[in-house]
């Protein structure tokens, strides 16, 4: 079997240039005893998903749910007694003594799999690996990152990890080799396959593939190209940070903090949706942001409703949309300044980022003193917020693609906060991952 095959969508060799290519080892995860408690109650979406009523919610279904240990919250009577960060500890230690969490007595990369309808009513899937993902070489080229990050969650997550010691939802990578998803299909599965259907009927399960040589054939493939990055940009910039802490403090020692708890998919079309994150704006009135925009893109009145600009609508129509409550426009073709030489000044390397709908957005708007952005990935709730008025104005955007996000990656650029979001995402609480043995 050849590693890194050619294939529709996929970087030709001479891109890679890393000095050092990723490792990527089993772990003894630690999960629900599913005879004690049922998987559908304490499996959650990932933190950077959830809001107030949904963590409120999910914490109701269970007092084992694993959104109390991966989105802690402040209580009454916290101050001088605990954080709400031990308190995530202290519930993973009780829930281990208990015999809640059981820890799994040998190595095992984790199998897992989402089943689920796209947009357009297609029935997809989604299939990767959970493992320990090598973080030690990260500046040399074997990881690449793809997107900015905004220190706040960055922070919170640092506290998380410290506390517990333990990688509680996993980053997702893109393993730019062939051959992964044929590799986990040749692997036999050992023990229970663990199965929950999420809130919007995704199918999520994870088995086991503990034999030596599928697990040195996994470890093969991986470890041929760079990974890049697709999601949880906090996650592995906060195991960056934990890593070296823990290194200053141990004489440089290595351990498990030198790996952090990985979902490795192979980079193909097929395994792999995008969906675009929209922008609501506020803090301006809607003329004037849309007097702003006009500055930039040409501006023309929507033929088709609001209500009916898919992502397929608007790149049918080659265009963003400005939403209002005084009506809708296209945002045609740029007529700010130059993109060539915007594209020097903001996207060395050659304009890989001036592609983006994100990007040239974030550059019209950053003239617009006193505004204020907010990210939402559900196009209902972009309308709500608009017409009830939570929003001045949003701007409907078309997702980025897997090249373009494999490009940036390895031109060294990162996109805009929140320039993708990748559909479906794997649950927190399938199984968590230890930091240190």
């Amino acid at each position: 079997m050849a590693l890194g095959n050619a294939r529709p969508g996929r970087l030709p060799h001479n891109v890679w240039y890393a000095k050092t290519m990723p490792s990527f080892i089993p772990f003894k995860g630690l999960l629900y005893d599913t005879t004690v408690v049922s998987i559908d109650d304490v499996a959650a979406p990932p933190y950077d998903v959830v809001d107030d009523a949904d963590r409120a919610r999910l914490a109701a279904k269970s007092p084992y749910n694993s959104i109390l240990v991966e989105l802690p919250v402040d209580e009454p009577g916290d101050a001088g007694e605990m954080t709400k960060y031990e308190r995530a500890a202290n519930l993973i230690s009780e829930w281990r003594s208990e015999g809640i969490l059981k820890r799994d007595s040998e190595p095992a990369f984790y199998l897992y799999e989402m089943e689920f309808t796209d947009e357009s009513g297609n029935r997809r899937s989604t299939t990767g690996l959970l493992g320990g993902l090598g973080i030690s070489g990260a500046q040399e080229g074997e990881i690449l990152p793809h997107e900015e990050t905004m220190p706040k969650p960055k922070g919170d997550r640092l506290y998380l990890l410290r506390a517990t010691g333990c990688n509680i939802s996993p980053i997702w990578g893109l393993s730019l080799s062939g051959g992964l998803t044929e590799a986990i299909a040749d692997s036999p599965k050992s023990g229970q396959v663990i199965s929950s259907t999420d809130e919007d009927g995704v199918v999520h399960r994870l088995s086991r593939i503990s034999d030596q040589g599928s697990i040195e054939r996994i470890e093969k493939i991986v470890g041929a190209t760079p990974v890049v990055i697709a999601d949880g940009h906090h996650r592995f910039e906060t195991s960056l940070a934990y890593r070296k802490e823990v290194r200053d403090s141990n004489g440089n020692s290595s351990g498990g903090h030198d790996f952090v708890l990985a979902f490795v998919v192979e980079h193909a079309e097929d395994q792999l949706l995008v969906r675009t994150i929209h922008r609501l704006i506020s803090g301006k009135s809607a003329d004037e942001i849309r007097e702003a925009l006009a500055g930039f893109f040409v501006l023309t009145p929507s033929p088709v409703a609001a209500a009916s600009l898919s992502p397929e609508t608007l790149a049918e129509l080659g265009a963003m949309a400005l939403v209002t409550q005084e009506g809708c426009w296209l945002l045609g073709d740029w007529i700010g300044p130059d993109p060539g030489e915007v594209a020097k000044q903001d996207s060395p390397g050659g304009g890989v980022l001036w592609e983006l709908d994100s990007v040239r957005l974030a550059k019209a708007l950053s003239n617009l003193e006193g505004i204020d952005t907010t990210y939402e990935p559900r196009f209902r709730n972009v309308l709500m917020a608009v017409s009830e008025g939570n929003s001045e104005a949003a701007v409907l955007i078309r997702p980025s693609t897997v090249e373009q996000i494999s490009r940036a990656a390895h031109a060294r650029l990162r996109m805009a906060p929140k320039t993708t979001y990748f559909h479906p995402k794997p649950r927190t609480g399938m199984v968590i991952r230890p930091v240190e043995d």
